[in-house]
């Protein structure tokens, strides 16, 4: 392997990771936030996660696990690995400690409402940094491999990657921001999501690269799908729709999917 080669594919797949810093450098573009922004920044991220989620990455896991257990079963496989995914964040989400858990608010009548949706919105934004980070280690280990063995190629797939970790971005860094009231730390956060790529590359292709096959992939992808949808459904939207006007909340649930959609029909 040259040494050129390596060091190209390992750029490209940086610039793909931290993308997710350009989408939180977006959202802070906005001087002054207020509820209805959040509400359509929350609703867009949720737009982002579930299309890419149902369309993009359900679609490629199962793509790989039918090719190599056949149509009905690899089907089978690709939807038990969606509802593991959604089983694993639940639990997750479960033995986390929540204000929204009863068996943890012994004090919340000490506990003013402005901190305990500060306490929801923190667990909502490292949820989304978590899921997302998921999601980028293989696609890290995807682009790096893909520009290896076609740079033509391996750029399609960094600038594909690269334009859905923007939004997925203000995914992590708006509700960070709002329980901290840090821009740093919002920045730092949706920033280290990103870094999930390139790190995800690097020891992909120094530890797994004999063991990660397409079976690996299509299982991990399909549990990120499943993560990612619940974390939408059970953390983005509801949160959405406590601090904004449905409809804001709707359009850009809206508006996510038809970025995401743009986005995909870009690199078609």
């Amino acid at each position: 392997m040259e040494s050129g080669n390596f060091l190209f594919a390992f750029g490209l797949t940086i610039f793909a990771g931290l993308a997710t810093g350009v989408g939180s450098l977006m959202a802070f573009l906005s001087k002054k936030f207020n509820p209805k922004f959040l509400a359509g920044s929350l609703g867009f991220s949720a737009g982002v996660m579930i299309y890419v989620s149902l369309v993009e990455i359900f679609v490629k896991a199962n793509d790989s696990l039918t090719a190599l257990y056949g149509e009905k079963q690899g089907y089978w496989f690709t939807t038990i690995a969606f509802f593991a995914g959604i089983a694993i964040i639940a639990v997750i989400d479960k033995l986390v400690p929540s204000f929204e858990n009863p068996h943890e608010m012994e004090n919340i009548n000490n506990v003013s409402n402005n901190q305990i949706n500060e306490k929801t919105l923190m667990r909502m934004g490292l949820f989304s940094a978590l899921a997302i980070g998921i999601h980028n280690f293989p696609e890290g280990l995807a682009t790096f491999i893909g520009a290896l063995h076609d740079p033509a190629l391996g750029i399609s797939i960094g600038a594909a990657i690269a334009i859905h970790n923007i939004p997925e971005g203000i995914a992590v860094s708006v509700p960070i921001y709002y329980a901290t009231k840090s821009r740093k730390k919002a920045f730092f956060y949706s920033f280290a999501s990103g870094l999930a790529e390139p790190v995800g590359a690097l020891l992909g292709f120094l530890l797994l690269g004999s063991l990660f096959n397409d079976a690996a992939f299509g299982f991990i992808f399909a549990g990120v799908a499943g993560i990612m949808v619940y974390i939408s459904l059970d953390e983005l939207l509801p949160t959405a729709e406590k601090f904004g006007e449905h409809h804001v909340a709707i359009f850009g649930l809206i508006g996510g999917m038809l970025v995401m959609a743009l986005s995909l029909l870009m690199f078609v």
